[in-house]
């Protein structure tokens, strides 16, 4: 949630900063309301004194024979306009608040305007892998190493999902064991969230309300709850409604979840196999930081992420994101992509993102000064650390050989019992 200040001051700055994002959002009725509300809060703070004034004046006038009937109907009169006043107070604040939760964040002044066209190649890592037999995509691999069962998993839940076997699977848990141990020992704090969350999760998180159909919810239960898209929305939620302390600041954690994501219909011809499913394994970053130490927490998720995918030695290459192309609650994005062979292009493995006060703001999630006792919004910053999903593809495909093996990245041999190379069945 953006803070309501910032745009009673520069509505004009802000709309243009919405603008890169492609949003076009006029703020006269906004800050009509805005001022109405404050005028009604001083009315009502102001009549609230005077009656308490009137009340406590009585037993004086009583004491000294006074009229009391014109008191009582002073005080009755501000009653009346009390309530009335605190009627329209809470519609306004109701009307306010749903302009306000539909907002996305302001993205950073560095960021250019607009889509996915304009993102920016930071740095690319590795060599681009070439070939000099006739290469095989990760789908007939997988099938061939005898890795993943597409038909199977089709068969018992839909398209868009596929069941990890032998091999497969053990390279799966490979992957996550590798990825945590490199956590701990950079010092995160472990956490394995619930599955099902809160309404109150999904809004804290920027998700909802606008994007509350975006989920898989489960009916018939009360409250009314959703299955994570993503361990960050239950991360951002770890200390909602709470005040930490600043010595205490940085926090880092890190958790291992499936991830639910609802995209029926989204699926291009491209991304079969595991590129695009209904769920996915996904270790998840997260830091809630000062203002000041925000944009050294996004650099440290960022490169943590950039050293995972080293590490496995993959070609792969860092983007920076246009404005238009950050999610709905983030500052800025940078987008570690992996090279996937068959399809000639980079696919996102690990997304780090920083939104500043915004979620903190929905979450009601401060810190307290050490100097001044103030309190302030914490800053909140995510990245994957990482999603497997379209690491295996890129694996398999890059490290193929000749005969239809894989050879499995050093860092993962100790997970495999010391193998060295999958070789086709």
């Amino acid at each position: 949630m953006l803070d309501i200040r910032l745009i009673r001051e520069n509505p004009k700055q802000v709309s243009e900063a919405l603008k890169k994002k492609g949003w076009e959002v006029d703020f006269t009725v906004l800050l009509e309301k805005d001022a109405r509300r404050r005028e009604l809060l001083q009315e009502v703070e102001s009549n609230k004194a005077e009656q308490n004034k009137l009340s406590q004046s009585i037993p004086q006038v009583k004491k000294q024979g006074g009229d009391l009937e014109p008191i009582f109907a002073r005080v009755k009169e501000l009653k009346a306009s009390n309530e009335a006043g605190t009627k329209e107070l809470a519609a306004i604040e109701e009307e306010i608040e749903e302009f306000m939760d539909e907002l996305p964040n302001i993205p950073d002044d560095d960021l250019v305007g607009g889509g996915k066209e304009n993102n920016e190649v930071l740095q690319v890592y590795n060599e681009l892998p070439v070939f000099d037999f006739a290469a095989k995509d990760h789908v007939e691999l997988c099938e061939s190493l005898d890795l993943i069962d597409y038909k199977r998993g089709a068969k018992i839940s839909g398209a868009g999902t596929w069941i990890y076997k032998g091999l497969g699977a053990q390279l799966e848990w490979a992957l996550l064991n590798f990825f945590i141990e490199q956590h701990l020992s950079d010092g995160y704090e472990m956490l394995l969230p619930p599955h099902l969350l809160n309404y109150e999760s999904g809004y804290t998180a920027g998700q909802f309300p606008k994007f509350k159909e975006d989920v898989f919810w489960l009916e018939g239960t009360e409250p009314r709850r959703f299955l994570l898209p993503t361990a960050e929305t239950a991360l951002v939620n770890y200390h909602r409604n709470e005040i930490l302390e600043e010595e205490d600041l940085p926090k880092k954690y890190f958790a291992y979840t499936p991830c639910y994501r609802s995209e029926a219909g989204s699926y291009r011809t491209e991304e079969r196999g595991m590129i695009r499913g209904y769920q996915f394994n996904k270790v998840e970053l997260f830091q809630y930081a000062t203002e000041a130490g925000s944009d050294k927490a996004f650099e440290e998720v960022t490169n943590k992420a950039i050293d995972l995918v080293n590490k496995l030695g993959l070609h792969f290459r860092v983007s920076k994101l246009a404005a238009g192309d950050c999610s709905h609650s983030m500052a800025r994005t940078y987008d570690v992509e992996v090279w996937i062979p068959s399809m000639g292009i980079y696919k996102e493995v690990s997304s780090s993102s920083n939104a500043r006060d915004y979620q903190a703001r929905r979450g009601k999630i401060r810190y307290r000064e050490k100097e001044s006792g103030k309190t302030k919004f914490v800053h909140t910053i995510n990245a994957s650390g990482l999603a497997t999903s379209r690491l295996i593809p890129a694996i398999v495909e890059q490290f193929q050989l000749a005969d239809g093996s894989v050879i499995i990245p050093p860092v993962l041999r100790k997970y495999l019992g010391g193998l060295k190379v999958i070789k086709p069945k």
